[in-house]
């Protein structure tokens, strides 16, 4: 079984990082697996690269440059919206590559942003090869946006878009929309991370006639696994007597994280437990600027934006809890690996959160947007929570639902079902 896993970046983003660990996964249960990117970050060699050159790289450049213009023309140029949309207007068709022609099993990802237009998904439709794809948000079963919100008018067939200014029965999203039900999508069987994208999904009239199945990302259990707290402090230079809250995101002012929640739930926490004045401390995990205020009220530390999955380990292992209060999420990676790591975790109820977070057995679910009810959920695991205990249960619940042996075997028997089923129709 060869099977060839389709993504716009190797290791740039959540759904990019997800797909990199399933071919790890892959491999370990030993299945011939490669990864199709347009931007390579590492020298893996199972990563094959289709953007790597200078012509090509000037050429995807222009790509992307060309879906945002279509994008800023339908949004009066505003840039509020730019990168909550994608329409999937240019890309590549990799139809002619070898690892495309060996492959018997084409396994799509996040292919946005110039990696395959819908005219290159439908020629890979027409190739008559088992195709799967994971959702790692919303936009294979919308016209145009990556979360829906509240929006239910992909369930029919999109237009009178949110998201643009341009807005009417017949904009943008419903000329995507019409678009995309000449794809193919009955030919695909989708796969969505996490049940709440599930049950969104199959609403949608575009996949009426698909089948939606729920498989989770892996995780490296082993990697991401409970380490001495002390020791892993003393090796960062960190305060061994600290609370440490930390907040992580590829962005830390990406609005969709929450951080505007986040900071006015540490300023209601400062005035109703001063005492914690000096001993919490922040970590900031991602690219952080002037997002940050100069009035945060406690001591911060920042790692920038890390790769290093050794240490990333190491800042999750030396936190009390992980923060993340964001407003649209599919099955957090960051979460799991909080979590794998013994580091209970605060965050929304929104998306697939609920579905990892076992509120106040391993973690705590917050109501949406209420900042009171993050800082609640800060207090109950800093002062309440047997935090011993919810930390085991945090690391169970990954190891039972998310290590990656268990994902790769459900992955391998979902494509030798694919295989056998076009066996038996041949």
């Amino acid at each position: 079984m060869r099977v060839l896993l389709v993504n716009t970046s190797e290791n740039r983003g959540g759904a990019a990082v997800a797909c990199k660990r399933l071919m790890i996964a892959l491999k370990k249960q030993g299945i011939s697996v490669k990864m199709l990117v347009r931007d390579k970050q590492t020298t893996d060699p199972d990563v094959i690269s289709i953007g790597e050159s200078k012509n090509r790289k000037w050429i995807n450049r222009v790509r992307f440059v060309y879906e945002r213009l279509v994008i800023g023309l339908n949004n009066f140029f505003s840039r509020k919206n730019l990168f909550a949309v994608s329409i999937a207007n240019t890309g590549m068709n990799i139809t002619k590559l070898k690892e495309v022609k060996e492959a018997d099993i084409i396994h799509l990802h996040w292919i946005n942003q110039g990696m395959l237009s819908l005219k290159d998904i439908h020629r890979l439709v027409e190739l008559g090869k088992p195709m799967v794809w994971t959702m790692h948000d919303m936009w294979p079963c919308t016209g145009i946006c990556h979360h829906a919100r509240d929006c239910s008018h992909y369930t029919q067939n999109c237009g009178n878009c949110f998201f643009l200014k341009l807005s009417g029965n017949k904009d943008l999203s419903y000329r995507v929309f019409q678009k995309k039900l000449r794809v193919g999508y009955e030919n695909i069987l989708f796969v969505a991370c996490s049940d709440w994208l599930r049950s969104r999904t199959e609403k949608s009239s575009l996949l009426k006639y698909s089948k939606v199945v729920t498989i989770p990302n892996p995780l490296d259990t082993n990697l991401f696994s409970p380490l001495d707290k002390l020791e892993v402090r003393k090796r960062l230079g960190l305060s061994m007597d600290s609370y440490f809250l930390l907040f992580g995101a590829a962005k830390v002012g990406d609005v969709r994280k929450g951080f505007e929640y986040y900071f006015e739930a540490l300023r209601l926490l400062n005035r109703a437990i001063p005492e914690l004045r000096g001993r919490l401390e922040l970590i900031f995990m991602g690219e952080a600027g002037l997002e940050i205020p100069q009035d945060i009220p406690y001591p911060a530390h920042f790692t920038g934006f890390l790769t290093d999955e050794e240490k990333i380990a190491d800042w999750y292992n030396a936190a009390s809890l992980f923060v993340l209060p964001s407003l649209e999420e599919n099955l957090p990676n960051m979460i799991m690996e909080s979590m794998a790591c013994g580091t209970p975790v605060v965050g929304f109820d929104t998306g697939g959160i609920p579905e990892m977070i076992d509120h106040k057995y391993n973690g705590y679910v917050a109501r949406y947007k209420d900042s009171h009810d993050l800082m609640k959920g800060i207090c109950w695991l800093l002062n309440q929570a047997d935090i011993q205990e919810v930390s085991e249960n945090a690391r169970k619940k990954v190891v039972d639902y998310y290590s990656e042996k268990l994902i790769a075997e459900r992955f391998s028997q979902l494509y030798s079902e694919l295989l056998s089923y076009k066996n038996r129709t041949k």
